[in-house]
């Protein structure tokens, strides 16, 4: 009896310890070890503000295309000095108004001085946005420079397609290229009367990228619009004789002149067209009459002769009145033709850093792609090739005077049209 009670005992006391090891229903729950709690949030700190926005440019303000260079030159340091009279720009990152600081060198005309000035500005200034020079060929060597380093490139004074064409992602230009040139000047034409319109046309092509492709376009769209290329003439860069050329214009009776040589062969140009008394009833001579020197050299010699410059300070845009009353405080005369698209540049930049909010390249040329605004120059969106869709104004030389004449709603002044005789001006 006794070791059946012993037994039981046990088996009670070893079921005991089994549910007490497995747990029970009624058992108390387990102590829980408290939550870490998390940290009150804080506030990231902010980058250290810059003290500037390092911007700078290339531009040829001696050599071959000085004349253009002095002319963009005062469009960027007229925006930067407007923008930084307002306090800057405001970039989110840094939650701070920051002022421009822009960088010139002169690279004297030559493309490879060029492309080591922006090297410079890149390796020393750390520039986020480059400012382009004047003249094709120009542009052609510093914008490959631009994507290399992937600096976001605004560039003006420069209508070569071409570039524009080898898939670059940081150019940008808010200027007419050659197909808007190649058009517009027919479609000018074409709203004289059927019966007084220019129809022979004489084309002379400079030996040149930019003067082989807007010579070609000019060529291709004549028949288009209704016209005949009765003479078609070649000549390298700093000809001194063009006497050739110009009596075989002559001699096939050519009624209009297409041309586009730099400013030094415009003029020996025209002067040995009055010398032989060949005068088109209308002559469209783009980049060599820009400057004003054209009419202080020609004098009436130079009257009659349009150009496609890409703006003229008649225009009726916002800021256009204002940055005339500066430029003629500090020249005498207001705003030179290149001088408002140089100002845009700089107004499509601060408003893509704005829109951006970082100094970061790569964002900020992604807000240059996207900029839809009105500027100095007029409304301005790009399209993929970064080409500029903006306003092409045809500016005539009269009575030594630069007016604009097309479109109808910007003029300031009629076209003149037949050109009379040199010696009848």
């Amino acid at each position: 009896m006794r070791s059946r009670i012993s037994v039981l005992f046990v088996l009670v006391f070893v079921m005991s310890g089994l549910l007490t090891a497995c747990g029970s229903p009624t058992a108390a729950p387990a102590t829980q070890v408290p939550a870490t709690q998390a940290p009150e949030p804080t506030d990231v700190p902010k980058p250290p503000t810059p003290a500037a926005i390092e911007i700078g440019a290339s531009m040829p303000l001696t050599g071959k295309y000085g004349a253009l260079g002095a002319m963009v030159k005062p469009g960027y340091e007229y925006a930067v000095a407007d923008i930084n009279a307002a306090g800057g720009i405001y970039v989110k990152e840094y939650d701070a108004k920051i002022p421009l600081r822009l960088t010139i060198y002169d690279d004297e005309s030559d493309p490879t001085k060029a492309v080591s000035k922006l090297e410079t500005l890149y390796s020393d200034q750390k520039v986020v946005a480059y400012l382009g020079g004047a003249g094709s060929d120009m542009h052609a060597a510093t914008s490959a420079i631009a994507e290399k380093n992937g600096v976001p490139y605004c560039g003006v004074a420069f209508a070569l397609w071409q570039i524009h064409q080898q898939g670059y992602r940081y150019l940008f230009s808010p200027f007419p290229k050659s197909p808007d040139q190649a058009r517009d000047v027919y479609e000018i034409l074409n709203g004289l009367p059927e019966g007084e319109r220019p129809t022979k046309v004489a084309i002379f092509q400079e030996k040149t990228d930019w003067g082989i492709e807007l010579g070609g376009l000019w060529k291709d769209n004549a028949a288009t619009y209704g016209y005949e290329v009765v003479a078609y003439e070649e000549y390298a860069p700093r000809s001194e004789d063009f006497s050739g050329m110009i009596l075989k214009a002559q001699a096939a009776g050519a009624q209009t002149l297409l041309a586009m040589p730099s400013p030094p062969d415009g003029l020996a140009m025209v002067k040995q067209m009055a010398e032989l008394g060949w005068a088109p009833e209308f002559s469209l001579i783009i980049r060599a009459p820009e400057n004003v020197t054209w009419g202080e050299t020609l004098g009436t010699t130079g009257d009659y002769i349009t150009i496609f410059p890409g703006w003229h300070n008649g225009e009726k845009f916002p800021g256009v009145a204002e940055l005339n009353a500066a430029y003629q405080a500090q020249f005498g005369r207001p705003a030179d033709l290149l001088t408002g698209p140089a100002y845009a540049c700089v107004q499509i930049f601060a408003d893509a850093i704005a829109r951006a909010g970082t100094l970061d390249r790569a964002a900020l040329r992604d807000a240059v792609a996207a900029t839809d605004m009105m500027t100095v120059v007029g409304p301005v969106t790009f399209n993929a090739d970064g080409t500029g869709n903006v306003l092409n104004p045809l500016i005539q030389w009269q009575s030594g005077k630069l007016e604009l004449v097309w479109p109808p709603e910007q003029a300031t002044a009629d076209l003149l049209f037949p050109a009379p005789a040199f010696d009848k001006r």
